[in-house]
């Protein structure tokens, strides 16, 4: 649902990249009788910092995004400032959007834009490796799954560990899109 909350801000947006899938707003992506698990050993702090979005799956507010970064910092009371940036292939900035998450649970993040008429959305982070370098992120309702990383360019071992961890998830990774990477900074 916190991607449904970008999409909002995006929905003035110029058409999808080319080939691009789209889909429907309220699509599931995951086979939610399959049980779905957080990162126990969450550590919020590692978690704060740049990530890139490598992959995602098709929805249709982050449509036509190239070079995503979500950029997430320690905000007052224990809270995470949030803030996702959405580009354009050449890496100009289309649209921006800031919140907050309170940590709700190991790996569980209540994500929440004050500038949207929507309370908070469930961000699981369900795996990282041992570095926080790459991150697997889900929601348990399916419509919304990101692998993110550092760097706009992942390793194929971490690559193919996160897809592990979708597909353990319930995840359909046959839906799975790699995200363009444009000229991001």
């Amino acid at each position: 649902m916190k991607r449904l909350l970008f999409a909002i801000t995006l929905a003035g947006c110029s058409a999808p990249l080319p080939d691009e899938p789209v889909g429907a707003l309220f699509e599931v992506y995951r086979d939610t009788d399959v049980q779905i698990a957080s990162k126990a050993l969450f550590e919020p702090e590692k978690y704060l910092g740049t990530w890139y979005e490598v992959a995602r799956f098709p929805v249709p507010f982050e449509r036509g995004c190239a070079g995503v970064t979500a950029e997430y910092g320690q905000g007052d009371n224990g809270q995470i400032t949030v803030l996702n940036t959405c580009r354009n292939l050449d890496g100009t900035v289309r649209s921006t959007i800031s919140g907050f998450a309170d940590i709700v649970g190991p790996g569980r993040l209540a994500v929440t834009f004050p500038t949207l008429p929507f309370g908070a959305s469930d961000y699981w982070v369900l795996w990282t490796d041992d570095g926080y370098r790459t991150a697997v992120v889900g929601a348990p309702d399916g419509r919304s799954g990101w692998i993110l990383n550092r760097d706009p360019d992942i390793p194929a071992d971490r690559l193919n560990a996160a897809r592990e961890v979708l597909d353990f998830n319930g995840y359909d990774l046959s839906r799975l899109v790699m995200v363009p990477q444009g000229n991001v900074e």
